[in-house]
């Protein structure tokens, strides 16, 4: 009986002493992987920022202002760009849990009247082949050099204007939602971004 005991005992004792070890492990691998995760995150959004605003000679990144929502989470991120110290635009991460799998994260540029610029997707965990299409040329043309303040971002399906994706309804209205969230902050907040530099 003390032998089942004693080698109870020890499965536990090592079984303690692993897990101590694998913990360990992986908080050591965490941190070395932080920074890299973050400079690898940092150097999308410059990307980004690059693809959907105007051109730009300050660094947006320095300028950002973080906005906070109602309903939201985490803030808004809203980066402004100018030219030789005028306002040139800006761009505004709109975000949404509405995706079919759950969060789409986009970053949307502005003109200085609200027109859409261009759009990239930052993150998304939509269908391959399906909602993953909110990429394509096709679907991102059709929010190009509109302003939402006269263009309804809903789809067609839902008296809007956007063709929405085959089989992926659901991320197209998220989607839109999305564009519709970073105009509606772009709107509030344009005119603070146009006297920053002044």
């Amino acid at each position: 009986m003390s032998k089942k005991k004693d080698t109870f005992i020890n499965m536990v004792v090592s079984l303690f002493v692993i897990t101590i070890i694998s913990g360990f492990s992986l908080g050591f691998v965490n941190d070395l992987t932080l920074e890299p995760k973050a400079k690898a995150k940092l150097e999308k959004k410059v990307n980004a920022l690059k693809l959907v605003l105007p051109t730009f000679d300050n660094n947006p990144v320095e300028d950002v202002l973080l906005i906070q929502v109602e309903n939201i989470k985490v803030s808004v991120e809203v980066y402004p760009a100018y030219q030789s110290n005028e306002f040139v635009g800006a761009a505004i991460i709109g975000s949404t849990e509405k995706g079919f799998s759950g969060l789409i994260k986009i970053m949307v540029g502005f003109k200085p009247d609200g027109t859409i610029q261009n759009i990239a997707v930052l993150e998304q965990k939509e269908t391959p082949g399906l909602g993953t299409k909110m990429k394509d040329e096709k679907f991102l043309a059709q929010f190009r050099d509109k302003n939402p303040a006269s263009y309804n971002l809903k789809v067609t399906k839902d008296g809007g204007e956007v063709d929405a994706l085959t089989g992926a309804t659901i991320t197209s209205r998220a989607f839109g939602e999305a564009v519709q969230m970073a105009f509606d902050e772009f709107v509030k907040n344009n005119g603070s971004l146009i006297r920053l530099k002044n």
